[in-house]
């Protein structure tokens, strides 16, 4: 059964692409350790079932990330679409 994990922060590649790509998701551990992942290790650990991600916004509302593929068949993560805006996870701020 996959870990439920908050993502709490990004890292982008290029603040000023269009596309907003994220390079990095993160967050805190429970012992208040922090913890970071690549883009392609979060996207790996979601399909193996290790890992399921999720961004709590507004606080107590879980929007779950998931795998996505661009046109050119490129992975990426973004979170489910709930009707609110802006972007729950590209609006997290930039891990440390």
């Amino acid at each position: 059964m996959a870990q439920l994990v908050q993502v709490k922060c990004i890292n982008k590649t290029d603040r000023y692409n269009p596309h907003e790509r994220i390079r990095a998701i993160g967050g805190t551990n429970p012992d208040g350790t922090r913890w970071k992942l690549a883009e392609d290790e979060a996207i790996s650990a979601i399909e193996q079932g290790r890992y399921s991600f999720y961004v709590d916004r507004p606080s107590g509302d879980r929007v779950w990330v998931v795998i996505e593929r661009s046109p050119y068949g490129h992975k990426y993560l973004k979170t489910q679409a709930d009707g609110e805006q802006p972007n729950n996870l590209l609006s997290l701020p930039e891990c440390p």
